[in-house]
């Protein structure tokens, strides 16, 4: 998927070479993406802004010896909190927004909240890097967290969420496959006439600076053996670097599929706004959220 980032091991040294940048996280209540901030911190790679309520913030003191350098935002109340969070990346004051303890869709709310958040009307989804062992390459997917069953132009704005974001950490032409069950166009299908729609806007110069081919079946996306066996054209199929998945059910499945029977690795970022916001799960292990906060700091711009 190009030559800076080779695995996610990677991410840490790549985002410390691009200097410390300031990390909001919202709602500083939760204790693993607290200490996960902490880790980040203490790599050089972060400079945490914490918002949060008083006594929530509080319990993490005695477990964090560095709390006295956090800089920090009691607010009373999560309307508040939301607020006060959105309002220092907005303003650009922070790099970086990060989800704590509060709902995904609230604090996307309070993202587009016309009064505080994003003057400028922006389309948000969700890109996912993964390292996946018996891949030859990192191998990213969308979108699997946020748009439910994205139509054509949504499936669009998806796309370009995500070439603008491979290209902020180095990627300049990622080859994208149009996922859905089979590889030729069936009426019966929407996902099929959609992908294949894609590659035809790809090609024709509506859609820049990547490849598009679909529709692909997921074994024709990332099997050479498979696009040799059913004669499948182009240079996308067998060494795809983004896999656009039809709906967010199969994306979730092929998510999770990876983490818990590939022992993959991944690292998850909310794209689409001025800034990336780092949104994982609950059930999201440690080492995805700091992967997540390496990923989201690399591909902010080196001030």
């Amino acid at each position: 998927m190009g030559h800076i980032i080779n695995s996610l091991s990677d991410l840490k040294n790549l985002a410390v070479s691009n200097g410390k940048k300031k990390l909001v996280l919202c709602a500083a209540g939760d204790e693993h993406s607290i200490y996960a901030v902490y880790d980040a911190y203490r790599a050089g790679v972060i400079e945490p802004i914490l918002v949060g309520q008083e006594e929530e913030i509080n319990k993490f003191r005695k477990g964090c010896k560095d709390f006295e350098n956090f800089e920090i935002y009691y607010e009373k109340d999560e309307e508040h909190v939301i607020r006060k969070s959105v309002e220092l990346v907005v303003s650009g004051y922070a790099d970086i927004l990060m989800k704590g303890n509060v709902t995904t869709a609230a604090l996307l709310r309070g993202v587009l909240n016309k009064e505080y958040g994003m003057r400028e009307r922006r389309f948000l989804s969700h890109f996912a890097l993964f390292e996946v062992p018996n891949y030859h390459k990192l191998l990213g997917i969308t979108d699997v967290a946020l748009n439910i069953l994205p139509p054509l132009k949504h499936k669009v704005q998806i796309v370009k969420n995500a070439i603008r974001f491979v290209r902020s950490i180095g990627i300049d032409k990622p080859k994208i496959a149009a996922l859905s069950a089979i590889e030729m166009v069936n009426e019966d299908m929407p996902s099929t006439i959609d992908a294949a729609l894609l590659s035809i806007m790809q090609r024709r110069g509506q859609i820049k600076n990547c490849l598009i081919d679909g529709p692909l079946a997921f074994d024709n996306a990332i099997s050479k053996e498979s696009k040799q066996q059913k004669n499948i054209p182009g240079d996308v199929a067998g060494d795809a670097d983004i896999l656009l998945v039809p709906n967010i059910e199969s994306g979730n499945i092929l998510y999770k599929a990876f983490v818990f029977f590939a022992d993959a690795k991944v690292a998850g970022v909310v794209v689409g706004a001025p800034f990336p916001i780092v949104l994982t799960s609950r059930a999201d292990s440690e080492e995805t959220k700091l992967n997540s906060i390496y990923l989201a700091a690399f591909s902010v711009k080196k001030s």
